[in-house]
C-alpha cells in the first residue's frame, strides 16, 4: 500500500551523545534530516528518564538554525500538564499517548496544543489496539505508531503493529482524518521499507542513525523509499 504523503524521517536524539545533545543535532541537520525527534519520559509511564523543557529549549536555539522541526513525543502519564511547556520551549509537534486516557482529558490536550500554534498528534503502543486512537483521527496531524514498548532505544522491531499501520491507511484514505503515520522503534534500512510499504510516512530512526557510517545516506535513502 502506497503512502500519500512523502517520506520524512525524524531521527531520535535519544540515540545520540547524551553527552553532548547539541553535537547530536547537527549530525542530524547535517545529514539533510528536516525533524528532529524528541523523546520525553517521565520515569513513570515509561521507565525510563530523558530531559525536560529546558534542554528542549536549549536545543532549540541551535534547531532554530539548522531549521530543524521539533517532533516531541511526550511519554506521560499526565501529558496535560506539561503542553504548555514544552510548546513554549519550541516544540512543533507534540504527540501524546492514549494508554493513560483515564488519567487526562485527551480531546481537551489535543486542542491545547492546537490551541497554543503547534501540531499534534496521538500515539499508541504495539499492544494497543488501533480502535483506540480511532475516535481522534480527526483531530490530529500526526499518528504515532509504536514498533517497540517504549522506554529504551536499541530495541527489536515488532512485526505485528505492520498490519496496523495498514489499518491506520485504509481509514485515512476513506477519510478518516488527514495525518500523517509516524513509525517509531527499531526503524532501520531493513525494516523503514516494510513500514512504508504498509502506509507509513514519517520514520523515527535514532540508534540505526547514530550507528550508521554513513548518517546522509541513511536519510536520503529512507526519504527516497516510496
Amino acid at each position: 500500500m502506497a503512502n500519500q504523503n512523502s517520506i520524512l524521517v525524524a531521527p531520535s536524539i535519544l540515540g545520540g551523545n547524551h553527552a553532548n545533545l547539541a553535537s547530536s543535532l547537527r549530525t542530524v541537520a547535517q545529514a539533510g534530516a528536516t525533524w528532529l525527534h524528541l523523546d520525553i519520559m517521565d520515569g513513570h509511564f515509561v521507565p525510563n528518564l530523558t530531559f525536560g523543557p529546558g534542554t528542549v529549549n536549549a536545543l532549540r536555539q541551535a534547531g532554530t538554525k539548522a531549521g530543524l522541526f521539533f517532533d516531541t513525543h511526550l511519554m506521560l502519564d499526565n501529558p496535560d500538564q506539561y503542553v504548555d511547556a514544552f510548546a513554549a520551549a519550541g516544540a512543533d509537534l507534540i504527540s501524546i499517548h492514549i494508554e493513560p486516557a483515564d488519567q487526562y482529558p485527551v480531546v481537551d490536550t489535543l486542542k491545547r496544543i492546537r490551541d497554543l500554534g503547534k501540531q499534534n498528534g496521538i500515539v499508541f503502543n504495539p499492544k494497543t489496539p488501533t480502535e483506540a486512537i480511532r475516535p481522534f483521527l480527526a483531530e490530529v496531524d500526526l499518528v504515532l505508531a509504536m514498533t517497540v514498548q517504549p522506554g529504551f532505544g536499541g530495541q527489536t522491531f515488532d512485526e505485528s503493529v505492520l498490519s496496523k499501520i495498514e489499518q491506520l491507511a485504509n481509514w485515512r484514505e476513506a477519510g478518516a482524518g488527514n495525518f500523517r503515520i509516524q513509525v517509531d522503534g527499531g526503524v532501520d534500512r531493513t525494516t523503514a521499507p516494510r513500514c512504508v510499504n504498509a502506509g507509513a510516512d514519517t520514520l523515527v530512526a535514532g540508534t540505526a542513525f547514530f550507528k550508521d557510517p554513513h548518517p546522509t545516506d541513511f536519510i536520503s535513502t529512507l526519504q527516497n523509499l516510496k
